[in-house]
């Protein structure tokens, strides 16, 4: 296929070829990967200033949408690419083909650092989703930490920098520039910008910035980022978000009180235990739709609310395919149950399926398939069946089918239960607020209000 780029895209390739750090904050469905693959293929094949590409990224996007984006393209003819995941043989097989590009998934990158030992060859590295490197106490940011300075060019994508504060920056920007901008340590990066918020005399729990801290700290990265939101360059389709109301019986609703007033509820002779806030939080949402874990990891069954209203909607899509996220492995197994056809997208041969619009019920956990893949020629119905905290995953998710190329207008439709802890969740996505603390605070307002 031909690629006419975008002016915008034209400028991030160009961005990526002058900066040998580079942050590119792309909003979804602005085309990151072939953007990405211009660039070092021009660097590679054209001006020669680098030879050898590690790109680290999800899984699903590492086996398919980076092998699948330099296959389409034209221009990207001669390009030699490399898949270095799976068992450790078939990743040792990729390694040693010493292709141009080898692509890993994030979990492995430990694992190829002590592989190569002292002989680390990849001059440049690309992190597709940067922002699962804000963990500086991960093994993947301090394994990547200790080949930084044999990585001549990195870039880092992502749409969603910061979704949980200001303090996800450190991380992310100490690999870019090993700590030239925000510290070389977090407690420079704090000290600077952060005074302390909840605590326990001595023992802080949480930071917030100073006044002026963000102006100042994206003025400080500003030089080696570049920025741009999907609505100022892509005219995407036409968005609807609704929500669907779910009512508990009069038992029902005595089980979710019940649970949420003294944190263990008996269902059946068995206990379940919520010790603190933020394990309630979970109880609670699985509650609301319709199961839970005792302690041994049985699921109990408590109503089918959910599924009623899933099957509404599957009706009301009159044979259209529906995308389903979910969020805990029962409510997959129930939906499963109720609906035969229903098939979880994990293979590649399972998005290829939904993308030729040959599964009319697409189950998808926004943890394992909320970033990069492309799933809007599939569908445009997109349903949560259970909801997340996570900014970040739901915003991600809901660009699978809300991206440049989907020809449908897209319906996003939550299915919450009524007066339930999916009506903070709501709230809180929507003042875009999924902090830790924001999940406490929302639980502990709840238990107050009903006590």
């Amino acid at each position: 296929m031909r690629y006419t780029p975008h002016n915008y895209q034209a400028q991030a390739t160009a961005f990526i070829e002058t900066h040998p750090q580079a942050a590119i904050l792309l909003g979804m469905g602005l085309g990151k990967t072939v953007i990405t693959l211009t660039a070092i293929w021009n660097l590679l094949l054209d001006s020669f200033l680098v030879r050898r590409v590690l790109i680290i990224a999800p899984l699903r996007v590492a086996r398919d949408t980076w092998p699948t984006e330099a296959a389409k393209w034209d221009h990207l003819a001669g390009l030699t690419i490399a898949i270095a995941i799976g068992a450790k043989q078939d990743r040792l097989d990729a390694l040693a083909r010493n292709a141009m590009v080898t692509v890993i998934n994030r979990e492995n990158v430990p694992w190829l650092v002590k592989q190569l030992g002292g002989a680390w060859s990849f001059d440049m590295v690309v992190i597709d989703e940067l922002s699962s490197f804000k963990n500086h106490r991960a093994q993947r940011f301090k394994a990547l930490t200790t080949v930084r300075s044999e990585i001549n060019r990195i870039v880092g994508l992502t749409g969603t920098p910061a979704s949980n504060g200001l303090m996800d920056l450190w991380a992310q920007f100490r690999l870019l520039d090993e700590g030239q901008r925000l510290g070389r340590f977090i407690s420079h990066y704090r000290n600077r910008w952060f005074t302390p918020d909840k605590r326990n005399g001595m023992q802080i729990f949480t930071y917030k910035p100073r006044v002026g801290a963000e102006d100042e700290i994206y003025a400080a990265i500003g030089d080696i980022t570049l920025s741009m939101r999907t609505t100022d360059h892509l005219q995407l389709p036409e968005l609807t978000v609704t929500t669907t109301d779910v009512t508990l019986d009069d038992r029902e609703r005595e089980a979710y009180e019940r649970l949420r007033d003294e944190m263990v509820l008996d269902l059946d002779g068995q206990v379940i235990d919520a010790a603190n806030a933020a394990a309630l939080s979970g109880k609670l949402l699985q509650l609301a739709s319709g199961a839970i874990y005792d302690e041994h990891g049985n699921v109990i069954e408590v109503h089918d609310r959910k599924l009623d209203a899933l099957e509404d909607l599957v009706e009301a899509a009159n044979g259209q395919p529906l995308l389903v996220a979910y969020w805990f492995k029962h409510d997959a197994a129930r939906i499963c149950e109720r609906f035969p056809e229903a098939r979880e997208l994990k293979t590649s041969r399972d998005i290829k399926a939904w993308n030729a619009r040959q599964i009319p019920l697409a189950l998808i956990h926004p943890a394992s398939a909320g970033h990069g893949l492309n799933l809007q020629t599939g569908g445009h119905l997109l349903v949560w069946f259970s909801l997340t905290w996570s900014l970040e995953l739901y915003q991600q998710t809901n660009a699978r089918l809300y991206r440049q190329g989907q020809p449908n207008p897209v319906t996003i439709t939550h299915l919450a239960t009524h007066n339930t802890l999916d009506q903070a969740v709501l709230k809180a996505l929507e003042a875009k607020d999924m902090t830790q603390a924001a999940l406490i605070d929302a639980v502990t307002t709840e238990l107050k209000e009903n006590h």
